[in-house]
């Protein structure tokens, strides 16, 4: 299966709705799209990714370089898992806490908990 990119915005947000498997050669889709929004002035992101069901090492590399990236620019980012990742696990919470990243993140439950200023994460 592909990778599908679908980039809104809500506020000062970019929201980026990542679909498919995010791996070798899906994941530069998915950095394209972050590097895009920085160069248009978006320095606050969230990555959705409610609706991926395959994440390899490369593509938590680029999560990690995203969240460098956003950091570098004065940005921030933040990723949405599934709403029941946090208590049963989606497969990309399993690798982001088994490579023991998770902690890195800012982690919603949904895209409207993300774009909130005052919303707290949930707990990794």
């Amino acid at each position: 299966m592909t990778l599908k990119v679908d980039e809104t915005e809500q506020g000062a947000w970019t929201v980026l709705r990542i679909r498919g498997e995010l791996d070798l050669v899906s994941s530069p889709v998915v950095r394209q799209s972050v590097h895009g929004a920085v160069a248009e002035g978006q320095h606050d992101v969230v990555l959705d990714l409610t609706g991926v069901f395959f994440c390899d090492s490369s593509g938590v590399g680029v999560l990690i370089a995203s969240r460098r990236l956003m950091k570098s620019c004065g940005g921030r980012l933040r990723l949405v898992l599934p709403a029941r990742g946090a208590e049963d696990g989606s497969h990309v919470n399993k690798v982001l806490g088994a490579l023991g990243v998770r902690r890195l993140f800012e982690v919603y439950p949904d895209a409207a908990s993300a774009i909130v200023d005052e919303a707290h994460p949930l707990s990794a």
